[in-house]
């Protein structure tokens, strides 16, 4: 009920809206049965050949009432419709302003086709909130009101057998079905979740599945995945048939009560048979507003499920926090940190532990080390990630705790081994970086990266994480985003991990083109043109266990120098 209550909540800026709407469908429902009412009474005062001014009342009803239906089924549909679009949309910006705090650190947990099926098809199901969840009780208590008073009207006694059957309708019936199917909302979502995990998996790792020969057990698991998700929704149209069924008999009980409890009157004369036969077909038409019901019920199982689905993404603190007050951003860029550490969650060993080191303005530092020494880490606090669990990192003299993340990632340029590229044209991922820039400026971006020959293809599609292009040409377009940005401090993360040795020479003569007068902050694990830097810092197991230049550290003939030699014999 918490969840339904959080849910029901978002839409109150709407509620006269869906108020609104939800009285025209009582009115549409209400013409349906004047409609029914008086083509009843029309019909059969008609058969005993009246003159013909006493059918005008039921003519003019007839017209009114169907013309009328028509257009309030329209201006319903218009308006719930109209509604529902625009509580889709609050609920959109709603839970993007909610997470964007959260990435990357409290998303990492989830997996990303989780995330997508949460972000899309969650929040698609919710717009069944008003539409299907909200909207048709209210409408089914209103028009039980208004055939509780139409037949108490002539038969007291008869609008409470009435009313016992569309209660029986509108909450028996629905509860009776709603518990027996219980949990089948919940594992279609379920399945449907499973399903886009192995879907994106197959696109993503078809030729390792290829590769090691499992894509039929791949295939098998998909394929087990979809019976179980038809069979649950085969139950669910079974429960939602036998419910229009029970409905059914509901309406017809109602009308053998009517008949049993009225009938006396017309023999003795209190009611005619003309008005029973109105009444009769009134009340059928009156259950229309029932039938939604049980499919309110199920849909507010999903609801429920797909909103607690989204608040457990929500309800997580934000890892990093812009402070109430932030101080200024500083002048200067260099970089000082301060007896850092850092330890992920759920883990008990630091990733990093007492890390202190000094990048002057405009001056170039290495930070080396075998995989999982903590390298990456530090990339991560820079860019506020992560908040330092100790010690301090400061740029300009400032701690950045202390100032605004985002104007501190507009100080810094990334260029990471694993560059997004998105799925769009390479003029769009190129905008990411400098969202004014016109073609003279992004053209010489590319010619300062070395990929001038993508100068006349601005406008191709760069394909799926920028697979039409080669390993070098995404690596270089990373370094053209980062000219853009024309950031004063740049941070190179393992950024020619996965180049050969030529490109990789290449992107490293264009980095240091690029990146004169700057703050250079370089993580790597290969130790190629280390001479480039001013100060090397050696990581091991989260800790600086050596720290010079180049020629110190192979003096040393420690730790450095023989990384060092183990990475150049081999490759000799």
């Amino acid at each position: 009920m918490k969840t339904f209550l959080r849910l029901a909540g978002l839409t109150r800026p709407f509620a006269w809206w869906m108020l609104l709407a939800a009285l025209i469908g009582f009115a549409t429902i209400g013409s349906g049965i004047g409609l029914l009412m008086t083509s009843a009474w029309l019909i059969s005062r008609a058969s005993l050949l009246p003159p013909i001014s006493a059918l005008q009342f039921g003519i003019v009803g007839v017209r009114v009432f169907g013309a009328s239906r028509g257009v309030l089924r329209y201006a319903e549909r218009l308006i719930s419709h109209d509604t529902t679009f625009k509580i889709l949309t609050r609920l959109r910006l709603w839970f993007y302003d909610a997470i964007e705090p959260l990435a990357p650190a409290r998303l990492a947990s989830f997996k990303s086709a989780d995330l997508l099926k949460r972000i899309t098809d969650d929040i698609q199901s919710l717009e069944n909130i008003y539409s299907r969840v909200l909207a048709p009780p209210l409408t089914a208590m209103l028009v039980t009101a208004l055939m509780l008073y139409l037949v108490g009207v002539w038969s007291p006694l008869a609008a409470l057998g009435v009313l016992a059957c569309q209660l029986l309708a509108g909450i028996g019936v629905p509860l009776i079905t709603v518990r027996a199917a219980k949990g089948t909302a919940r594992g279609i979502m379920a399945l449907q979740a499973e399903q886009q995990l192995l879907a994106v998996d197959m696109v993503q790792g078809l030729g390792e599945l290829h590769v090691f020969g499992m894509l039929g057990t791949h295939l098998d698991r998909m394929h087990e995945a979809e019976e179980k998700k038809l069979d649950l929704q085969k139950k669910s149209a079974f429960f939602e048939g036998l419910q229009e069924s029970l409905c059914g008999l509901a309406m017809n009980a109602a009308v053998i009560w009517i008949l049993w409890s009225m009938l006396p009157m017309v023999k003795i004369g209190t009611v005619s048979g003309i008005t029973l036969t109105a009444v009769i077909f009134g009340v059928i038409a009156s259950f229309e507003a029932f039938l939604p019901l049980t499919g309110s019920m199920q849909h507010l199982e999903a609801d429920i499920r797909a909103g607690e689905r989204l608040f457990e993404i929500i309800d997580a603190e934000a890892e990093v926090k812009a402070p109430d007050h932030p101080a200024p951003l500083p002048a200067g860029h260099d970089i000082e940190v301060n007896d850092l550490s850092f330890t992920y969650p759920g883990s008990t060993r630091p990733a990093i532990e007492g890390l202190s080191f000094i990048v002057p303005q405009g001056g170039r530092t290495a930070i080396v080390g075998p995989s999982g020494a903590g390298k990456s880490t530090i990339t991560s606090l820079l860019v506020r990630f992560w908040n330092p669990t100790g010690g301090s990192i400061c740029v300009g003299g400032s701690n950045i705790t202390a100032l605004d993340p985002e104007g501190v990632r507009r100080r810094i340029a990334v260029v990471s081994q694993r560059t997004y590229l998105f799925g769009q044209s390479i003029r769009d991922n190129l905008l990411l970086a400098a969202p004014g820039a016109g073609d003279q400026e992004l053209k010489a971006a590319l010619s300062a990266a070395g990929i001038a020959n993508l100068h006349d293809r601005l406008d191709d599609w760069a394909g799926q994480h920028g697979m039409n292009l080669s390993g070098g040409e995404r690596q270089r377009l990373a370094i053209a985003r980062m000219i853009l940005q024309d950031a004063p401090i740049i941070v190179l993360d393992e950024a020619t991990a996965n180049l050969d040795a030529v490109t990789e020479q290449a992107v490293l003569e264009t980095i240091d083109k690029v990146s004169a007068g700057k703050t250079l902050l370089a993580i790597t694990h290969r130790l190629q043109h280390m001479e480039r830097f001013d100060r090397i810092v050696v990581l091991n197991e989260g800790k600086a266990v050596e720290e010079g230049c180049h020629k110190e550290l192979l003096t040393l003939n420690g730790f450095y120098a023989g990384m060092w030699r183990l990475q150049h014999e081999t490759m000799l």
